[in-house]
């Protein structure tokens, strides 16, 4: 059996106030052409669908287009839950007409998959809260999958009914996948467990969640859980939550991040992004293929000693949306602003580093003379923003709201 594991697509997220739709696209037409030419049985999307509870209408009409041409026409399942950025009902709200299309949606940790049988020979055999069992068109072997999407460490216990609410949330967990993996996976399937959760090997430091991430380790969310806490019948985790895909532990079956498709922050400049292919058979071990995902552009920091500098590394990297920390004694001008921003379409962020901060200060202490006329004023203001004086439509318009307010009062 072949399968996909992705993650933290984000669809909707933006980086500032640029917007990132066109690579969202881009990327998740990518992933869809990975799955066919891959040849790909199942496909699995650990959690982080969304950036937000309520995402933008765009991103909601693409990533149902996406799960739907990954089903390849309801004959391959795709299977996706809930992340921290997800909210649970929105993600199961269309689960009754998903399910027509080979798409299973689990929001909550107790979330159950309804048996259902489609023409193309897809078919959930068996569920229970927690755990789906499918039967693949043309193959015998059946996939069995531990899901447990995201919720904080309250809800967790809630959803799994637990009474001590001493009793520490990894050895709940344990339990619970335990008791399902010693019910439903033997050596005759292929058996998966799929969280949006932290999940650490003990001894080890904890990785650094994203920059601008919603944290899970924090009071009121979820403690980590340990590699040891997953079950030995489990041949491959696959985890949700860390953009950079991680190996966290090998030592009785590969447990992953996949990361997120495209670099989310800064705090991911220069990362490779990808996704996983795993081959397993009923019994084996998993066998690991990362395949790089190229659509989306790098996110890339610059320290640039000088304009020249600058706009010469600007030029080499037109592809890319760029940090640029310009080295200056006193401050950047108008003009120089102007200047870069002109030389690439892409620079999210431009940060002064000053190195005569005594000038600067003296520079940027000049008073505003309050004697000037409104219309004076503006175009002072005007050409410190813009590098250039206001054109005379410019000015009529200015005029025109003046008159506006002076009518209002």
């Amino acid at each position: 059996m072949r399968i996909l594991h992705t993650s933290d697509w984000h669809l909707g997220k933006r980086l500032e106030n640029f917007s990132r739709m066109e690579e969202q696209h881009a990327v998740m037409q990518e992933i869809c052409e990975i799955a066919d030419q891959q040849n790909v049985d199942a496909v699995l999307v650990a959690g982080d669908l969304f950036d937000t509870f309520n995402p933008p209408t765009e991103a909601v009409d693409l990533f149902y287009k996406t799960l739907k041409k990954l089903t390849n026409n309801g004959t391959r399942p795709v299977i996706a839950i809930a992340g921290n950025h997800d909210s649970p009902d929105r993600i199961e709200a269309p689960d009754p007409l998903a399910r027509e299309c080979g798409i299973i949606f689990a929001g909550y940790p107790n979330s159950l998959v309804p048996v259902f049988e489609l023409d193309s020979g897809l078919q959930i055999i068996q569920s229970c809260e927690g755990f789906v069992e499918i039967k693949l068109p043309d193959t015998d072997t059946h996939l069995r999958l531990l899901l447990t999407p995201y919720a904080n460490e309250f809800r967790l216990k809630t959803c799994l009914g637990i009474e001590n609410e001493e009793e520490e949330l990894r050895n709940v967990l344990h339990k619970k996948w335990q008791d399902l993996a010693d019910q439903y996976c033997n050596e005759k399937g292929v058996n998966i467990l799929m969280t949006h959760l932290f999940l650490v090997k003990q001894g080890d430091d904890l990785p650094d969640e994203p920059d601008d991430e919603k944290p899970i380790l924090h009071v009121g969310g979820a403690q980590a859980v340990y590699t040891a806490n997953i079950p030995s019948q489990i041949q491959y985790t696959a985890l949700g939550h860390l953009h950079r895909m991680h190996k966290i532990d090998s030592l009785h079956c590969p447990v992953y991040y996949s990361g997120s498709p495209l670099s989310h922050s800064f705090a991911e400049a220069n990362q490779n992004k990808q996704v996983l292919i795993i081959d397993v058979k009923p019994g084996s071990e998993a066998v690991l293929t990362e395949i790089q995902l190229t659509k989306g552009k790098k996110l890339l920091r610059k320290r640039a000693e000088g304009m020249d500098d600058a706009i010469s590394w600007l030029a080499e990297n037109q592809d890319s949306l760029v940090e640029l920390t310009m080295v200056t004694e006193t401050f950047l001008t108008a003009q120089e602003r102007k200047q870069l921003a002109n030389a690439h379409s892409g620079i999210i962020t431009i940060i002064p580093e000053v190195t005569n901060k005594s000038e600067a200060a003296a520079s940027t202490s000049k008073t505003i003379d309050l004697t000037k006329s409104m219309e004076a004023l503006f175009s002072d203001y005007f050409e410190h923003s813009k590098g250039q004086k206001p054109n005379q439509e410019i000015k009529d318009l200015f005029a025109e709201i003046l008159s506006a307010t002076d009518e209002d009062n």
